[in-house]
């Protein structure tokens, strides 16, 4: 008995390792790995992508870095964009993307409550950007196109 749990905590130990690696995935790995999967697979990875930015953004507001926090909701943007494509077109994934987008664009309007007015303007427009690939999504989902 003892011979045999040796082996099974060895695989869980592994396994615990490669997840702990692919959470330590760089976010240029993660594109190019998002790039190149498959199409059924890219709303998920373009929604982390989209995830990992909106944090960073979140983080460069709050240490005053305005400009480089406008590039991060600007990605945000793309690659949700991305993802919501992916997700149309494959018809998978739709609604764990929708929500995606949903907490995305109230993380935003968190975010903007906080800025000042002059550096809302960008943080706006993204939630509107993001509120347009949700009905979108929603309109794949329920709407006369659905499945």
């Amino acid at each position: 008995m003892r011979a045999k749990a040796i082996p099974a905590i060895f695989v869980v130990t592994v396994a615990m390792l490669l997840a702990t690696a692919a959470k330590e995935e760089s976010l240029p790995q993660l594109i190019a790995r998002a790039d190149s999967a498959r199409l059924e697979d890219r709303p998920q990875l373009y929604t982390e992508i989209a995830e990992r930015q909106l944090h960073s953004a979140d983080q460069l507001y709050t240490d005053g870095k305005v400009d480089e926090a406008q590039a991060a909701v600007t990605d945000v943007v793309n690659y949700s964009q991305k993802a919501t494509d992916a997700a149309t077109q494959t018809g998978k994934k739709l609604k764990n993307t929708e929500i995606a987008v949903r907490k995305m664009a109230e993380k935003l309007r968190d975010i903007k409550r906080s800025l000042a007015f002059e550096d809302q303007a960008t943080v706006q427009t993204a939630i509107n950007r993001l509120e347009t690939q949700r009905t979108s999504l929603l309109d794949r989902m329920f709407g006369k196109g659905a499945k």
